[in-house]
């Protein structure tokens, strides 16, 4: 393997790109016309134009990518996460052309994307799953007796797709019809499949996910868990490993799970199994991500392993240099997505410039990103600007010193979701442990994100007399427009 066209952009594009770099293998990116002065493109050996900023008219072309392979000479593609990386057409499509995919095969993806499929898979092991249909709704009425056996409130999702689309919770009998009706419009919309399913409603639950990695030589070991239970929209904001709750009975019983949900259908490459922990400590198995996760530089800390490395020999036919009992937990790590979102407006998504951007340095610190100072956060992709990646030798020492590192981040221009960070990690729920993925309902207030101090108590108070003031001597009062925020103005758009 000489050459690796990367299909995605920004800091994944350029993370893939430096570990090949390493191996002394060439790499070519593609980039779009949103993308002409990316970092990615400037890194990279060869660079190919693929089209138009909207990804479905670049990133999203599958035949696009391909040609870009065919007339670069490249042996293989490696898609990152997002854009084509989990789309199991597209596997086929690289395969047929002759051209290595480095994940996994067609086969397992088109089974693990499909979250019916994929519980239908686990279920050759006697894999714990949450109580429900194992097959799509296809009468209502049906589905209801279901529903009242299982106990409301219930949760009726999608099977295709993720990121919190096409789910619903329904707390009674009573709404039912209208949340179905709801989610199966969501997920055509978002999947071009309205088929969808019903489990139980897990109240409290801890999100936990297990990395696996498989060969072509039939050996898969996992590489221990990730906490993910911090999340707004359904979406994971900061992730760690190891999680704080887990016993080693429990880890080593739900990595057994994982490497048999890899094994169910001999999984090659990176994969990461999904569980739900719920408030006995009792895990049931969501669904299996077969691709490289965002977060996967917190395992990398905790086990010394560069995953896109091991991705890429997998991919040339090299058997895992290690077995399950080689590899230990050592340390600890904690990822913060740093999101061009206002946290105060409920995580909505902001553009602009980067006027500043000054990223923080030092020991135990990782900063994956694919921007710098002056750049301009566009439209058309996902709003994140970097991970940053903490490490110490234990919890306590990655939270302490994550916050000094959120506190060095100088970033202008934009909101981001730093403060966001800061809040969470300076929580007692979170430092003591005791939190689920019901974190940012339970406790973030946009308005009170912190206790004043005694200077911003007393400027608060004499600003209020002013405007006491202000208000007497006019009977008439107009409130200044709510400024419009800049990603939604620009969306309008496109």
């Amino acid at each position: 393997m000489n050459k690796i066209l990367v299909a995605n952009r920004g800091e994944i594009a350029l993370r893939i790109m430096r570990s090949a770099r390493e191996m002394g293998i060439r790499t070519v990116a593609v980039f779009s016309a949103a993308d002409r002065e990316a970092l990615h493109v400037r890194y990279a050996d060869e660079a190919v134009f693929i089209g138009p900023a909207p990804a479905s008219q670049s990133y999203l072309c599958a035949d696009k990518i391909i040609e870009a392979c065919l007339a670069t000479g490249t042996d293989a593609i490696h898609p990152g996460y997002g854009f084509l990386s989990e789309n199991a057409s597209f596997a086929k499509q690289v395969k047929e052309a002759g051209l290595i995919l480095i994940g996994p095969t067609p086969e397992a993806m088109a089974v693990m994307g499909n979250k019916l499929s994929a519980k239908a898979a686990a279920l050759q092991y006697h894999i714990p799953m949450v109580p429900g249909t194992e097959e799509a709704i296809t009468n209502i009425e049906e589905a209801k007796k279901r529903a009242a056996e299982i106990g409301f409130p219930i949760l009726i999702k999608a099977a295709a797709g993720g990121g919190g689309k096409g789910m619903r919770i329904v707390e009674s009998i009573g709404v039912f019809d209208e949340q179905m009706q709801l989610a199966v419009s969501e997920a055509e919309s978002a999947f071009g499949d309205g088929a969808v399913f019903i489990e139980r409603y897990v109240t409290s639950p801890r999100h936990i996910e297990i990395q696996v990695l498989g060969d072509t030589h039939g050996n898969i070991v996992h590489l221990f868990e990730r906490e993910c239970s911090i999340q707004r929209r359904h979406q994971k904001v900061i992730e760690e490993a190891p999680s704080s709750i887990l016993t080693p009975e429990i880890r080593e019983r739900m990595g057994k799970c994982a490497v048999d949900v890899a094994r169910s259908v001999n999984y090659t490459g990176a994969g990461t199994v999904e569980f739900i922990l719920d408030e006995n400590l009792d895990f049931f198995f969501l669904e299996m991500n077969t691709r490289l996760q965002v977060e996967h530089p917190v395992t990398e800390f905790i086990t010394g392993l560069d995953l896109v490395k091991e991705q890429i020999r997998i991919a040339r036919g090299e058997a895992l240099a290690y077995t399950q009992d080689d590899l230990k937990i050592i340390g600890h790590a904690i990822e913060l997505r740093v999101y061009a979102e206002d946290p105060q407006q409920n995580f909505l998504p902001d553009i602009g410039v980067l006027k500043t951007y000054r990223t923080p340095k030092g020991n135990g610190v990782r900063v994956d990103d694919g921007f710098e100072e002056g750049m301009e956060i566009p439209v058309y992709y996902d709003p994140m600007i970097a991970k940053l990646i903490t490490y110490g030798a234990n919890r306590e020492e990655a939270i302490s010193r994550m916050l000094r590192a959120i506190a060095e981040y100088d970033i202008t221009g934009i909101q981001t979701t730093l403060d966001f960070g800061k809040f969470v990690l300076s929580h007692e729920a979170f430092t003591s442990g005791n939190f689920d993925t019901n974190f940012v309902n339970k406790y973030f207030n946009p308005d009170v994100q912190e206790e004043p101090d005694e200077n911003e108590a007393l400027i608060a108070a004499l600003t209020a007399v002013m405007q006491l003031k202000k208000n007497k001597r006019s009977a008439v009062t107009v409130a200044a427009a709510p400024a419009e925020n800049n990603w939604l103005r620009n969306r309008k758009k496109y």
